[in-house]
């Protein structure tokens, strides 16, 4: 964070109408990787300051909209373009507050960055549609326009890339913005918003306001004044988001839960599984929506996959996410860490072996430490293969044929990535065409997305319009059809 920014914080980390303001409370900031370390004391909102900043976006909103294309382009280039180059800096912060790896962490900046910069070009594609109406005489326009005050709800475990990839594009298309990030990542919630800040926005714009759900989320999702929701978390809270904004006829778009599978086929190349599944099951440690924590391998290749992927968890290195060479951090909180070891005690009770891991680790800093964990035997219609456990632990389920491991991927009441191994174009061509998720993976990880096409699931994993690229639209406008007969 810049100098000005960790000023901010120590008192006014609320950014409302174009203005930096203190709470009526602070929260400390922990370092996951380090719990002796404070990162800082960040102002929490009121239901007050909540009201001042959806009355200033919802003035503001109109003038931003008018605002010409290529001043709203420059705004969101030069965000980018500030998040790439400080990608190391910021890297280092997020890294800090959240506990993924360095490496994780400054990748996380850089795409934050690609996507200011993608959706920035994208402000100048705005092309609307004509055709000639059936009545003689009468042209007809299709266009599209912001649909107003926008709230931005956002997770902890990705909290500026998925930030950024709801920011952008709602103010791309005009809208005026009311972020409210996780409370357990506030540092880089005031970093972004610090370099929004100064780019010259109608007071209001863009608004951040730091809370807890119970009141800030509350007042967001309740207010008849938003014009849309995005909201990104767990399927409980997304089915309180639905509850609460479907009444107001205020649009929501909602990415909750998920329960991914990684299938192994009976003709995978061993180490492209295994690496998959790393990268899969285990970076980030396994606090992704797109994690696979259900591990489908066939008979033919169970026991030298299982193999070969305990070895290569053996050779993981689990520390302090500022530490060179650290494969894996430490999970979020003390609360994430209790989830976890429950969520093991679960699976041992319901028959599953410990292939690997399972252990609470105790490292050179004091930290919500815990080993990558293979789970072995199980059921898919067992619990912990049901449910969204958020941990780096994924469950190896045993299928006889291609058939059963399909069926078995769908088995769940998520869908939003799944992947198979397999070098038979076949199998490949029969997992895409019937695996019920929104996003499938040949040979690569379950994990890892790109920014310029959509993203989200089916099931209970996602409602309303996809997020990224071109589809963004679909949720951040709304379309206008106008008729028109000249004199």
């Amino acid at each position: 964070m810049t100098a000005q920014a960790q000023n901010i914080q120590a008192e006014k980390s609320l950014y409302i109408a174009g203005e930096w303001q203190a709470g009526v409370s602070t929260i400390a900031n922990i370092n996951p990787s380090d719990i002796s370390q404070t990162l800082g004391h960040f102002a929490q909102a009121s239901s007050a300051q909540v009201a001042q900043a959806i009355s200033a976006a919802k003035h503001a909103q109109p003038e931003w909209e008018k605002t010409p294309l290529e001043r709203k382009q420059s705004v969101l280039q030069a965000i980018g373009d500030e998040l790439i180059a400080r990608c190391d800096e910021l890297g280092r912060l997020l890294s800090s507050e959240e506990g993924k790896p360095f490496l994780e962490g400054r990748g996380e900046i850089y795409r934050a960055g690609q996507f200011f910069q993608y959706f920035a070009a994208e402000v100048l594609r705005q092309i609307g549609d004509n055709a000639d109406s059936v009545r003689p005489g009468v042209s007809v326009d299709v266009t599209r326009e912001a649909v107003g005050v926008i709230a931005i709800i956002s997770p902890w475990n990705f909290p500026t890339a998925t930030a950024a990839w709801k920011i952008a594009p709602a103010l791309a298309f005009g809208n005026s913005v009311i972020w409210k990030p996780a409370n357990l990542t506030p540092a880089s919630a005031v970093a972004l918003t610090e370099i929004i800040s100064r780019q010259g926005l109608p007071a209001g714009t863009f608004n951040l306001v730091l809370g807890n759900g119970s009141e800030v989320g509350n007042a967001l999702i309740h207010s008849k004044e938003i014009s849309g929701v995005s909201f990104t978390g767990s399927v409980e809270t997304g089915r309180k988001v639905a509850a609460a904004t479907a009444p107001n006829f205020v649009r929501s778009q909602l990415e909750m839960g998920s329960k991914n599978a990684l299938l192994i086929a009976d003709d995978a190349d061993i180490q492209i599984a295994v690496e998959a599944t790393i990268a899969g099951s285990f970076s980030g440690s396994g606090q992704k929506c797109t994690a696979s924590s259900r591990l489908v391998v066939m008979d033919k290749v169970h026991d030298v996959y299982v193999e070969a992927l305990i070895k290569r968890m053996s050779e993981l290195t689990v520390g302090h996410a500022l530490k060179e060479g650290v494969f894996m951090g430490p999970v979020v909180d003390s609360k994430q860490l209790e989830s976890n070891f429950a969520w093991l005690n679960n699976a041992t009770t319901s028959g599953a072996e410990i292939g690997f891991g399972g252990e609470r680790l105790n490292l050179e800093h004091e930290g919500y430490y815990m080993s990558p964990t293979l789970l072995l035997d199980t059921k898919n219609s067992w619990e912990v293969n049901q449910e969204e456990v958020f941990a780096p632990m994924a469950s190896v389920i045993r299928v006889a044929d291609l058939e059963e491991g399909i069926a078995t991927v769908n088995d769940t009441r998520f869908g939003l990535t799944g992947g198979i191994i397999t070098q038979s174009l076949r199998s490949s061509a029969m997992f895409k065409e019937q695996a019920q998720t929104g996003c499938v993976m040949v040979n690569l990880a379950t994990a890892g997305t790109d920014y310029h096409v959509p993203f989200g699931g089916r099931k209970e994993s996602s409602f309303g319009p996809r997020e990224q690229g071109q589809y963004a639209k679909e949720f951040y406008t709304v379309v206008k059809t106008t008729y028109q007969r000249p004199y």
